[in-house]
């Protein structure tokens, strides 16, 4: 996750939360502790002589001063170790704020938080930003939202991104189009990627063909031999080497 380069405070997020009585008992009991915490930084922190409770105690403190900072990104890690869903649900909402839709995602994703995830999906589609809308739905495990965000990347010629999503799918009839699609635009190497993933050999050696009819002998050698077409790779290497 990216770490912000400044404070965000201002900025629509809000950090100042109501606390019981309780609560703010357990932050003045951390309050002079948490400082030094941060100044150490929490890679090097080390908690295990302290009981579940107070550690526990201690990393959401440390992750609420790190919030309060910006730094939403060790703030998370702070939650994580906590076990802390509900808090770093609080840093997922905080990155969709500041639009940063990658780190939203794994905050959320962490969080288990499925829900949040295909909300973030939708919106990234609506927005265009299609591979934070795959990303989204891969964490919340959505086949038919990944189907539409799969053939949105096709129609918009995005077949790298269209290719990751149908392999998380291992959709065969999706790779099929998508091979069909990048052989139209002569985007061979996704098309030889595509039809491979499918197993479709006849498919393999319609790509040789046009490759060797264009003179792209090396690629079309890669066809012929992921088809396991063995007369047409030994023609190529006897004629062509």
């Amino acid at each position: 996750m990216t770490i912000p380069s400044k404070i965000v405070q201002g900025m629509g997020i809000n950090f100042e939360e109501p606390m019981m009585k309780e609560q703010k008992q357990d932050l003045n009991r951390f309050s002079k502790m948490v400082p030094f915490l941060i100044q150490k930084g929490i890679d090097k922190l080390n908690l295990s002589m302290f009981s579940p409770e107070l550690r526990k105690d201690l990393l959401l403190a440390l992750g609420d001063e790190y919030r309060k900072k910006g730094d939403l990104y060790d703030s998370a890690r702070a939650y994580l170790l906590a076990d802390s869903k509900d808090k770093l649900n609080l840093i997922g909402e905080d990155y969709e704020i500041l639009m940063q839709y990658d780190n939203c995602v794994e905050v959320y994703k962490m969080a288990g938080n499925r829900s949040k995830l295909l909300k973030i999906g939708k919106k990234c589609i609506q927005e265009g930003n299609l591979r934070q809308a795959a990303k989204a739905f891969m964490a919340a495990d959505d086949t038919d939202s990944l189907i539409i965000v799969g053939d949105k990347c096709m129609d918009c010629y995005r077949f790298d991104q269209a290719f990751e999503v149908f392999s998380y799918l291992q959709d065969k009839h999706k790779f099929l189009t998508l091979g069909m699609r990048c052989l139209d635009q002569h985007e061979y190497d996704y098309a030889i990627k595509a039809f491979n993933a499918a197993g479709d050999k006849e498919k393999l050696n319609q790509t040789g063909d046009q490759l060797l009819k264009e003179e792209n002998i090396h690629k079309a050698l890669e066809a012929y031999r992921l088809a396991d077409n063995q007369p047409m790779v030994a023609f190529i290497k006897q004629n062509f080497a």
